[in-house]
């Protein structure tokens, strides 16, 4: 068979099981409650259930692997025997005797196939479907033998039919009982020899079995008034299984695992309140029966949602570990952010993330490929890629690396990933304006100083050679002032020339310091200046009052935009200007319908320097391009300062 028709069997077995199981159900509410257990199901009723439906989903993980079959098969088998027995305990106790005597030798048979695959073969080929060595074939074919032969006496011969007639049992069944009986002792030896030979990922999927198997064996060697405990641990043993098979194989089985173990505790706990509170009713409230009933439902649910929380945080520890519980990692996660800096915010979110997703590494591919990428652990090969957004704008990529050593892969990731992601990308997001910020005030430290050196060249270079020059020249003068006047008069008159070059030197520098115009005119006056006639320039409020630093960086903006619109837009484009004054920010729009910007184009330094002007005050610079055609160049720059240029 191939494996998808495999799969398909095994889930049409653990259907026929659960229907079984639904069907016995309503059987068992027709019969009187048994003296041994509270409950209205019995230990096999939870078998019959339990075993198929995780043998199923261990043959859809693995479907040549013969320990998920057995599961299915036992439990299938442990069904269609609690079904059987209890339909002929009603047929006799209604005293229909409409049955046929088949479903009674059902009944009986059905259970022998239960041992030998449940409590023989299971153990025998636990955990990787194999004999623990040759010698243990002579126990497989001896347990066949034996349950062949309890069949055949027990079931099949002529006394079969007085079973439920309280008839004398078969002078052999003793004997049969006893080589059952050490049949299945062996089997459960076979597990110790295993043990002893195997290494420590083998020793590991045995002891957690054995574990669950304790839970069972322990009450049904008490016995009563204890055994109908075993119904609520029952479904650890197939759990167990499940587990250790598939703890490097399972991705999304291990929701179920919890959810089961939380749904069977929660089961054993309020239907142990509710029983206990009960029982006291019937002993201490005898003649108010109604309300003790009342009282055990009203008690029983008050246990409900503590235990469920307290369940949950159980059963992750066991699957995942301590991190195991996404709300409690983005605490941590929200702990550890606060006591570190912005910068290293993201570091500690990728360390948070790589713990809870137990991967050998993470990491963080930032847009733009600036800054570098940042990594916590070996990320290797990349086995996810997550797009990381802040506020609807693109930071980055996560990368998570491939699956490292855990007791159980994560079906939990996605939970975590989602818990968590909203921090690794608000720290990435916060690593990008550090980074900026940084770069921003390296720019401003080195434009500074190269203003610096340039004043200082320009001083020493132009200003300074200058006034040495005039002051040769008025020594020289006064030296000839009395012998040749004429050549004291020509030599003063190069003097005050060279003192109208000195005056526009120190023009220049001054200017380049601050427009004159922006003191003369004032902000929109000073561009409209600069713009000239044939460009619309429109204000919008009231632009006196700016920081000193906010008008120079609109001005040199808005220069720039526009030496750009006369050199590329075109002869023939219109070019427009726009200030508004906001409450708290000024918007410069420099608009012209020119050819645009061509596409793929790199930004040169008249365009860097925009963005550059409108960063260092905290502001926006975007140049784009309409679908009308034409260029855009709008700036957004803070009024409320505290420095200036």
């Amino acid at each position: 068979m191939t494996p998808v028709q495999l799969r398909v069997t095994a889930v049409l077995v653990a259907a026929a099981s659960v229907a079984m199981e639904c069907v016995n159900i309503w059987v068992t509410a027709q019969l009187p409650q048994p003296s041994y257990t509270p409950l209205p199901f019995a230990p096999e009723d939870v078998a019959g259930a339990a075993f198929p439906v995780l043998g199923a989903l261990l043959v859809f993980q693995r479907p040549r692997l013969v320990i998920g079959w057995l599961l299915c098969l036992g439990g299938l088998c442990s069904a269609l025997n609690s079904l059987t027995v209890n339909l002929a305990l009603l047929d006799a106790a209604r005293g229909w005797t409409v049955l046929p005597e088949v479903i009674r030798t059902v009944a009986g048979v059905s259970w022998k196939p239960t041992i030998l695959f449940l409590v023989v073969l299971l153990p025998l080929l636990y955990p990787d479907g194999r004999l623990p060595s040759p010698r243990w074939r002579a126990l497989v074919w001896g347990s066949v033998a034996v349950l062949a032969a309890d069949v055949l006496v027990t079931d099949l011969l002529p006394l079969s039919g007085q079973r439920y007639a309280s008839a004398s049992p078969h002078p052999l069944r003793f004997w049969l009982d006893m080589l059952t009986n050490a049949v299945m002792i062996l089997a459960f030896a076979s597990l110790a020899a295993r043990f002893r030979r195997a290494g420590r990922e083998e020793r590991g999927q045995i002891v957690w079995t054995l574990a669950a198997i304790a839970t069972v064996i322990v009450p049904w060697v008490i016995g009563n008034p204890v055994w109908w405990l075993a119904s609520f641990t029952i479904p650890l043993v197939p759990v167990a299984i499940t587990f250790s098979v598939l703890r490097h194989r399972l991705y999304g089985i291990d929701t179920l695992i919890t959810r089961t173990l939380v749904g069977a505790g929660l089961v054993g706990v309020i239907g142990g309140v509710y029983v206990a509170v009960g029982t006291a009713s019937s002993l201490f409230l005898s003649d108010v029966d109604r309300i003790g009933g009342l009282v055990a439902a009203l008690c029983a649910g008050a246990f409900f949602h503590p235990m469920r929380r307290l369940l949950q945080r159980g059963a992750d520890r066991l699957l995942y570990g301590g991190r195991g519980d996404p709300v409690a990692l983005a605490a941590e996660l929200g702990r550890r952010l606060q006591r570190t800096d912005p910068a290293g915010g993201l570091a500690a979110a990728l360390e948070v993330l790589r713990d809870g997703l137990a991967v050998t590494g993470t990491g963080v591919r930032f847009q733009g490929g600036w800054p570098e990428e940042s990594t916590v652990g070996t990320l290797g090969e990349v086995a996810r890629d997550i797009r990381l957004v802040w506020h609807g704008e693109p930071v980055g990529r996560l990368l998570i690396g491939p699956p490292g050593a855990r007791r159980l892969p994560a079906a939990h990731n996605e939970r975590v990933i989602t818990a968590l992601t909203p921090y690794v990308a608000d720290a990435a997001h916060a690593v990008r304006l550090v980074g900026a910020l940084r770069r921003s005030r390296e720019r401003i430290v080195t434009t500074r100083e190269e203003e610096r050196r340039r004043l200082r060249r320009d001083l020493h270079d132009g200003l300074g050679q200058s006034l040495s020059g005039m002051a040769m020249s008025i020594n020289a003068a006064r030296l000839s002032l009395r012998s040749s006047p004429e050549a004291a008069e020509r030599m003063l008159g190069e003097l005050r020339s060279g003192m109208d070059s000195v005056t526009s030197d120190i023009r220049h520098l001054v200017y380049g310091l601050r427009p004159p115009a922006l003191d003369d005119l004032g902000l929109a006056g000073a561009v409209a200046e600069m713009a000239g006639p044939g460009v619309d320039v429109e204000v919008r409020g009231e632009l006196p009052g700016l920081p000193a630093a906010t008008e120079v960086a609109a001005y040199r903006i808005a220069q720039e935009a526009l030496t750009n619109a006369r050199r590329h837009a075109g002869a023939a484009a219109t070019v427009r200007v726009s200030l508004e004054r906001g409450e708290d920010d000024l918007s410069i729009r420099v608009s012209d319908d020119g050819i645009g910007v061509p596409a793929g184009r790199r930004s040169g330094v008249g365009l860097a320097s925009m963005r550059e002007r409108a960063a260092e005050l905290g502001g926006t610079c975007v140049i784009t391009t309409p679908p009308e055609g034409g260029t855009v160049v709008e700036a957004i720059l803070p009024v409320n300062l505290n420095v200036e240029i």
